[in-house]
């Protein structure tokens, strides 16, 4: 990743190869932004006058070049737009995460800058740092020529980056970039490469390179096991499923979480076959076992105190001579049966096996985290989750915190009416109902797996797991979608908030 480093020296003075300012809209031109204000003097003044003609209005993700000419010595001055900034609160550290990460991206086979944002509090210095390194993002294993190299350094100036608490938060950024990083990489693999049993082995190694427990179930044990979700999803594969248990336990931890993610390696729809289209996109069928794993990684490194434990159920959906058919019955985990009536809603199968074995472990909580409908993207777009919880207070609290994370999630019901829709004439429950409220008919689907006395979240990232264009911090590509706000929850139950 992108090195960070940081200095109270102004950021004229500093050799790189860019500095960075913030600036918002203004009444008559652009508004530089506390912290530039050795550059503005530099420039005598007229830096507004300047980017004005260049065309800046100081709206969110926007980014101005200008040659330093000899003002600063630097040869680059990069303006980066903020839009209207909060003087404090999520939406500010949301509007500088985005603002470093836009100038990131622009900054791109640059060796090195100095970041001159507005920062006036450790809160600020992380948001900065996080959405840098996540802009900083490029995945170009698959080029022939290498790709462009992100950019090398950043040094984060300013008179507030050396006080008290600065330097820890900045790490703590630095340890959530890479995990969101990680998951990033293994959504933009390509499915031939990241294959059930490919993508255990790497979850595996990563595990153990943090001292953390680690089981694989092979397709074997999850036959001998009673794993009938996972088995039925991928037995039309060649390439057979896997459940990896990963586990931390630290010392003195008084709670314990579990996460559950659905770790679908490429989604053909199995027999029920999607159109041509939309299969393009299926290698991020396995996003929430990304979060899931990428985040308990985190979670470990930060060195949390609380006990995780991450399920990511592993299958490759594919048509064959041995594939589930629509109408077969499969019994999940635990002796509940399913009537299989759509095998392109193969997700819910191989979570609700995973809800039931995480059950065991006698967690406080339960999250699952999927790219689970089609339907979610409906209702809320490419860039928004949907929650589910079995708790209203719970359902508020991990709202609350995919706010402070950056990530934005928004609840969804569980009408009890739509329960009936699942019914099935020869089974426990079908895994479909009708098209209306697909969302919830698959988040009460799973709701079936999770006793009452256990609180349970379902996370729908469906929409933002992908994204179709680069923004702000986000790259083409995977996103890592989820794991902040995994991070930020297991922090609220160390901090006794949930």
């Amino acid at each position: 990743m992108t090195s960070i480093a940081l200095s109270s020296a102004a950021a004229t003075g500093l050799k790189v190869d860019a500095v960075v300012v913030g600036v918002a809209p203004g009444d008559d031109a652009v508004t530089p932004l506390p912290g530039s204000e050795s550059v503005s003097k530099a420039f005598k003044g007229s830096l507004p006058e300047v980017l004005g003609q260049l065309g800046a209005t100081g709206r969110a993700d926007e980014v101005t070049k200008l040659p330093a000419l000899g003002s600063v010595k630097a040869p680059l001055v990069v303006a980066v737009g903020t839009g209207p900034l909060d003087a404090s609160g999520p939406a500010r550290l949301e509007t500088l995460r985005r603002a470093a990460g836009a100038a990131a991206r622009a900054l791109a086979g640059k060796q090195s800058a100095a970041i001159a944002l507005p920062v006036q509090d450790e809160a600020d210095a992380a948001a900065v740092v996080e959405g840098l390194l996540l802009g900083a993002y490029s995945f170009d294993r698959y080029k022939s020529d290498g790709g462009t190299e992100p950019l090398a350094s950043v040094t984060l100036v300013g008179p507030g980056v050396k006080a008290k608490g600065v330097k820890d938060a900045v790490a703590r950024a630095e340890t959530l970039a890479a995990a969101v990083n990680r998951a990033r990489d293994w959504v933009n693999v390509p499915p031939r490469d990241l294959t059930p049993e490919a993508f255990a082995d790497a979850a595996s190694k990563l595990a153990k390179s943090a001292k953390l427990d680690v089981e694989v179930l092979d397709e074997k044990l999850l036959a001998r096991r009673g794993y009938g979700g996972l088995i039925g999803v991928g037995q039309g594969s060649a390439n057979p499923p896997r459940l990896v248990r990963v586990a931390y336990r630290p010392s003195r931890a008084k709670r314990h979480v579990a996460f559950v993610g659905k770790g679908i390696t490429f989604d053909s729809g199995g027999l029920s076959l999607k159109p041509s289209d939309s299969m393009a996109d299926m290698k991020s069928d396995m996003s929430g076992a990304a979060a899931v794993i990428a985040a308990v990684h985190a979670i470990a490194s930060l060195g949390t105190k609380v006990a995780v434990t991450a399920y990511a159920a592993m299958a490759e959906n594919m048509p064959s001579g041995s594939a589930q058919r629509p109408s077969d019955v499969i019994t999940i985990y635990g002796g509940k049966t399913v009537e299989v009536l759509n095998t392109d809603a193969e997700g819910r199968l191989v979570l609700a096996d995973g809800l039931v074995r995480a059950a065991e472990d006698e967690p406080d909580l339960i999250i699952d985290v999927a790219t689970l409908t089609g339907a979610a993207v409906v209702a809320l777009g490419k860039r928004v989750s949907g929650i589910m919880a079995n708790d209203d207070e719970l359902l508020d609290r991990i709202h609350d915190a995919a706010e402070r994370a950056g990530e934005q999630m928004w609840p969804l019901p569980l009408p009890a009416d739509l329960r009936d829709k699942l019914d099935s004439p020869i089974a426990d429950l079908a895994n479909i109902g009708d098209r209306w409220g697909g969302a919830l008919q698959a988040g009460l689907f799973l709701k079936e797996f999770v006793a009452d006395d256990i609180s349970w979240a379902h996370l729908d990232i469906a929409g933002p797991a992908l994204s179709d264009s680069a923004f702000g911090y986000t790259p083409k590509g995977g996103t890592g979608a989820a794991v902040r706000t995994l991070v930020r929850l297991v922090e609220d139950v160390a901090d006794g908030d949930l």
